[in-house]
């Protein structure tokens, strides 16, 4: 077995890849060749991409492709997307064709409101707390002053501070529960600044507070941290057009194919299994938008999760419905996002990313990834109810499946000619590899 090491962090890089490689690899020097051949040649661009992160041994590359043609309030962008799987670009490319010769897709933003908590104990009279916040609440904004005060300029900064009584859920729980505005930073080091500050004033004050007694000075600060939970940060997204423009979906008329959609979406409103998938969906579009500009995917996720399950049940993000003769299909979700700090100041290819978005705000690159997280979902059910989500999907996924076995290149050339015309399983795949081979 092997042993823990002490000290990894401060070993060199290479001594890093060669303990790696020795104890928890079987081929040393084939690991050690693969980790290397994902080097950057520039060795500047490499200690950037080393510095990223810690322990880093070597570069994780993903595909960043670009879904053309999206019409969103009357311009068009060319969306670049860093994903690694199969059929998410062409489907969202696919979409946004669509629906360029039907009014595009039409977004606004509803709110940008982000949240920070400070959590801590205090064991004493409520009515006592609440008579101190009031006292103390002018002294916790004048604290974080030389924090905020070039956000101010921006136009940002703190923007609400409530205390909130959790002793009935948890004794002797309270928060302070801090709303802000970060402008066009995502804004979590900010938040997080402000909050420690909080935190610190809070405590501070309550020690000299005579109307406390001793045990009641006492607070204990257990953290101060920015919530991902951002429902107030929402943006929408929607696309709409007579049900007549709806026609050309195999041999379903128009209305058919519109309530076929409207009934997909309301499956996924009221089963959290069906939900939960659509949602993943939808996520595929965000996410590749998110990491191709250097955001948090992660906390995005996290969010938008949340907000599906803001009533107390998991349920679609999206909705659709006919009103009339015509079908309205929409989105609404929360996007904390930023277009400057973080790794979208200092990775190049967020950099391009961003500027091939035309240099969004933070609220203008909200609505373009809302944008394509609605395409994505569209792109989707479409597929789900017409010909199903394999048919579209395996012969995107063919390239990767024909890699896996080792074809060659004119192999592949005659297999993705094949396969035009042929159901694209794993095991047909399998199959026609064989049968090609067979023949040679």
């Amino acid at each position: 077995m092997t042993k823990p090491i002490e000290g990894f962090s401060k070993l060199s890089k290479a001594e890093k890849l060669n303990w790696i490689a020795e104890h928890y690899t079987s081929n040393n020097e084939q690991t050690l060749h693969i980790l290397k051949k994902y080097w950057n040649n520039d060795p500047q661009l490499q200690q950037l991409h080393d510095e990223f992160i810690e322990n880093t041994l070597t570069n994780f590359y993903l595909p960043l492709g670009i879904a053309p043609n999206f019409l969103i309030n009357d311009t068009f962008y060319a969306i670049p997307m860093a994903i690694e799987e199969s059929s998410v670009v062409a489907a969202a490319a696919k979409a946004a064709k669509f629906w360029q010769n039907r009014g595009g897709f039409k977004t606004r933003v509803l709110g940008t409101e982000k949240v920070g908590q400070v959590h801590f104990i205090y064991q004493g009279d409520t009515v006592k707390l609440t008579r101190f916040f009031t006292v103390v609440k002018p002294l916790l904004i004048a604290h974080v002053a030389p924090i905020v005060k070039n956000m101010e300029k921006r136009g940002g900064g703190v923007r609400s501070i409530e205390l909130r009584d959790k002793s009935g859920e948890l004794a002797n729980y309270y928060q302070l529960h801090c709303t802000f505005e970060t402008l066009d930073a995502m804004g979590a080091n900010f938040i997080n600044s402000c909050l420690e500050g909080f935190a610190e004033k809070l405590k501070e004050e309550a020690l000299t507070y005579t109307a406390f007694t001793e045990r009641e000075k006492n607070i204990e600060i257990v953290m101060g941290i920015l919530s991902n939970n951002t429902p107030n940060c929402l943006v929408r997204a929607e696309v709409s057009c007579p049900v007549d423009d709806l026609k050309g979906h195999h041999d379903l008329s128009a209305m058919d194919f519109a309530e076929k959609i409207v009934r997909a979406v309301s499956i996924a409103k009221i089963d959290p299994y069906r939900a939960v998938t659509h949602n993943k969906g939808i996520m595929n579009g965000i996410d590749a938008v998110i990491l191709a500009t250097g955001n948090d995917f992660r906390a995005v996720e996290a969010g938008a999760h949340a907000y599906a399950a803001k009533d107390g049940k998991y349920t679609s993000l999206t909705h659709a419905k006919i009103e009339g003769d015509i079908f309205k299909f929409w989105i609404e979700i929360p996007l904390a996002l930023g277009t400057v700090g973080g790794l979208t100041g200092i990775h190049p290819l967020a950099k391009i990313a961003l500027e091939i978005l035309q240099k969004p705000t933070a609220q203008e690159l909200m609505q373009i990834t809302a944008a394509v997280g609605l395409a994505q979902n569209f792109a989707a059910l479409r597929s789900l109810v017409t010909t199903g989500i394999q048919q579209g999907h395996m012969k995107m996924h063919l390239l990767n499946t024909l890699n896996q076995l080792g074809a060659t290149g004119s192999e592949k050339k005659e297999l993705i000619a094949y396969f035009k015309k042929h159901t694209a399983s794993h095991s047909a795949v399998v199959s026609a590899l064989e049968n090609l081979r067979n023949k040679q």
